[in-house]
């Protein structure tokens, strides 16, 4: 079943359960409005701690939320990389972010914070209050709270990368608390919970993959790695130990995922990443869920502009789109870039199920929804259920070849994980006693940005890494100084960090400094 649907029949369980409670004959009149419900009279028995859960989950949607007029939250994680332009030029915030001169005032910005507190907010409550629930099944307790940690964790790993130092809050807050109004926190003392809590998801006995789309061991374990690979680079800088300890948890999932490769593998078409019926298996570790009851799939904005591509007609927004450099850059040959089999579409059906046509340019295909949107014949069925990826096992691969590179060279494993990215993707990979360490660097990072394009990673891997991918020369020249194609603009270092959203230092005067050379 799909998670929203699971957790939208679980509130209407605990609804039910509350309004039984409460309704009986001479006593209505009597009886407190059921509507006030409070943290302290909902938090009484499984279903809520179950209902509140959901309510995390249901927040991480915030990433696909409205950027104002043809724009949405997650192109704040596009628009900068250079690896994509816009075709509509109509939102100036979208502007600014490809032109680089976004600040706190930027609807995007404002959307990140607002959206990443919230769930960190909405965490927070069932960490503090599902341990006091009883009676209650422990090992249903300890799962519940596993996974709101680790929701907890995502969100602040975001607002890390994104902002550096910031407020830390690990309780409910209320406008009385001591710290309603909090100063930012040091960027290790913040990576130190994200550890702590990614650390008790993985101890909470969740099951290695879950297709329900809630937390699995598998997204914990690869989460873990993830921010091990960032703490060794920048801006903490750690070195070796952290990139030891993302090889060693991203082997533990590639050691469970060559024992169980029914469970965990890369699907061997790329077209099974945008099939709704392979959400939250296989290759997809974790994911944001969605269902058009609740809220439809957020990535339209990569249609092209005003052509026929779905069964809505000459439509889309074109604010999305790759630059043709970055498109050209990658390996002749390479199955990603076939038209419809790959990452890409350069023609399309009239109305999304009628005669070909043309579409002049390439456009993102990673996300299309062919049975929502049409094919070839096909009408499309208009329930774009598409979930977003948020961690692939290609993923998995690519980062212990990394810090597996980083710790002691390329070995037999990291070259079989880069081989298997490669192997799909049609291409010939170099033998391992071919590679040095600097080249192996290199050809990793060089499948990450080709492989994991448009999957709202590879603006963190330029922060980390402090290295960007230049389309023109297939290598990689400092953060500071690249000139992004897709406007000519150079990066900054004022780049490294988001702005604090103006809104949010008018509200909180403890918000301070302004991250450097914003206003």
């Amino acid at each position: 079943m799909n998670t929203i649907n699971k957790y939208k029949s679980i509130s209407c369980l605990v609804i039910g359960i509350v309004l039984s409670s409460i309704v009986s004959c001479t006593d209505f009149l009597k009886e407190e409005d059921p509507s006030n419900l409070t943290p302290g009279s909902f938090y009484t028995i499984p279903d809520h701690a179950e209902a509140a859960l959901a309510a995390v989950y249901a927040d991480m949607r915030f990433y696909g939320g409205d950027g104002g007029i043809f724009s949405s939250t997650w192109q704040l994680l596009e628009a900068p990389t250079g690896t994509s332009t816009t075709e509509t030029a109509q939102n100036s915030d979208l502007n600014n972010l490809y032109g680089l001169i976004y600040d706190g005032r930027t609807q995007h910005v404002i959307n990140w914070w607002n959206g990443l507190y919230k769930v960190i907010a909405q965490a927070n409550m069932v960490v503090d209050r599902v341990p006091a629930i009883s009676p209650m099944d422990e090992n249903q307790k300890k799962k519940i709270i596993g996974e709101a940690r680790f929701l907890r964790a995502w969100a602040y790993f975001y607002a890390v990368r994104l902002w550096g130092n910031v407020p830390l809050i690990t309780a409910p807050q209320t406008a009385s608390s001591e710290d309603f109004k909090p100063s930012p926190s040091p960027q290790e003392e913040v990576y130190n919970l994200i550890v702590e809590d990614l650390l008790a998801a993985e101890a909470a006995g969740l099951p290695w993959m879950d297709p329900s789309g809630r937390i699995s061991l598998a997204a914990a374990k690869s989460q873990l790695a993830k921010v091990y690979l960032t703490m060794a680079g920048y801006p903490l800088n750690k070195g070796n130990q952290y990139y030891q300890l993302a090889a060693n948890k991203s082997l533990e999932v590639i050691e469970y995922a060559n024992a169980n490769p029914g469970l965990i593998n890369l699907y061997p078409n790329y077209g099974d990443l945008h099939n709704e019926n392979s959400g939250n298996r296989l290759e997809h570790l974790f994911m944001i869920q969605y269902n058009v009851i609740v809220a439809g799939n957020p990535m339209n904005n990569m249609f092209p502009n005003f052509k026929p591509v779905t069964f809505q007609g000459p439509s889309g927004t074109g604010s999305t789109v790759p630059t043709i450099e970055f498109y050209n850059s990658y390996e002749q040959g390479d199955r990603r870039t076939v038209n419809q089999e790959g990452f890409f579409y350069t023609s399309y059906y009239t109305n999304g199920s009628g005669e070909p046509f043309d579409l002049g340019a390439p456009y993102i295909f990673k996300h299309f929804n062919r049975a929502a949107l049409g094919t070839f014949g096909v009408p499309g069925n208009r329930a774009n259920n598409l979930n977003v990826p948020l961690i692939r096992f290609a993923e998995v691969l690519l980062m212990y070849a990394e810090a597996q590179n980083e710790v002691g060279g390329p070995n037999a494993l990291a070259h079989e994980g880069l081989k298997r990215i490669r192997d799909r993707a049609t291409l010939t990979t170099p033998a391992l006693g071919e590679f040095t360490t600097d080249s192996f660097r290199e050809a990793v990072w060089r499948e990450r940005w080709h492989e994991l394009c448009y999957e709202q990673i590879t603006w963190f891997d330029m922060i980390r890494l402090r290295k960007v991918y230049n389309e023109l020369t297939n290598g990689f020249e400092n953060f500071v100084g690249h000139v992004n194609l897709s406007s000519n603009q150079p990066l900054r270092n004022m780049h490294l960090l988001m702005p604090f959203p103006l809104p949010e230092m008018q509200n909180n005067p403890n918000l301070v400094p302004q991250n450097p050379d914003y206003p």
